[in-house]
């Protein structure tokens, strides 16, 4: 019996929606309205499933991208994407791991929906333009200049320096050892002067409201030895997982010249249910 293509390419399919979104239970819930219509078409009518697929999809995400404007507008404190747990395999394939990881989706969070999906289907996915056109209900021509405004948005935004696996992975364990010992100036030696710090509570767990800006603010918040800190795999790239009196946080770093530059730490227990089982994600 042939496998289903909605089940078959499922794995890329969450992936096109949670880089859309930055949200894996808004993406689950994509899928499942794109599942109810997939069901509902004929099937002798789809010449290339996969790409009717993404289309489906990439126009659900839309909607669900522009329905949530405006209540991640009055979000509580700063908005920082939902972490995956994946397997260290997402790492071998560099540009997905790039494209999902923390950093990349938070500045994605910058761009409109459309020129979200635009960046999404043709730099992480490399999808024709005409294909684009389709999903997003613009002419080739116009997805050519929303991708190219979008790219130079991003790349204005993105770390600057490319950092090699080995050389993230060893500073974030300098950075959780810190950590684990709760020492000022471990923590201070492994971070960038001018580093900075964003936490999401979501007002249902302690953050601070705005970003910390400096290795000595941000060091005398952090060094605190009352906690449990372990190693994880967060969105393609090491990361940090701290437990603090039972309550759960995870923290993804962006490096640059061997030091920790930015703190995404996300503690918001909505956004913390999928760090038991690691994600499926494909392109």
């Amino acid at each position: 019996m042939t496998e289903d293509p909605f089940v078959a390419h499922r794995s890329l399919l969450f992936t096109v929606a949670y880089e859309m979104l930055g949200s894996s239970a808004d993406a689950e819930d994509v899928l499942q309205e794109s599942w109810l219509r997939w069901a509902d078409v004929d099937r002798a009518q789809v010449r290339d499933p996969r790409a009717y697929l993404v289309r489906t999809v990439t126009r659900q995400a839309l909607n669900r991208l522009r329905t949530l404007s405006r209540s991640r507008e009055e979000y509580v404190g700063e908005w920082l994407p939902e972490p995956l747990l994946t397997s260290p395999d997402v790492a071998e394939d560099v540009e997905l791991a790039e494209n999902v990881s923390i950093a990349m989706l938070t500045v994605l969070e910058t761009l409109g929906p459309t020129e979200r999906a635009v960046f999404v289907l043709r730099e992480v996915f490399e999808m024709p333009y005409g294909e684009i056109a389709e999903a997003v209900g613009k002419s080739a021509a116009a997805v050519r200049q929303i991708a190219r405004r979008a790219r130079e948005h991003v790349a204005a935004r993105r770390p600057r320096v490319p950092v090699s696996r080995s050389e993230q992975q060893a500073v974030v364990e300098r950075f959780l050892a810190a950590l684990r010992t709760g020492q000022l100036q471990e923590l201070l030696d492994v971070m960038a002067p001018d580093v900075v710090l964003i936490a999401d509570g979501g007002g249902l767990a302690a953050a601070a409201p705005a970003p910390i800006h400096g290795a000595a603010l941000v060091a005398k918040m952090l060094a605190r030895p009352d906690r449990v800190v372990s190693a994880v795999w967060l969105n393609g790239s090491p990361a940090g997982r701290i437990e603090i009196d039972g309550r759960v946080a995870a923290v993804s770093l962006v490096v640059e010249n061997g030091k920790v530059t930015r703190i995404h730490a996300i503690a918001n227990p909505q956004k913390l249910t999928r760090l038991d089982e690691p994600a499926e994600l494909a392109r």
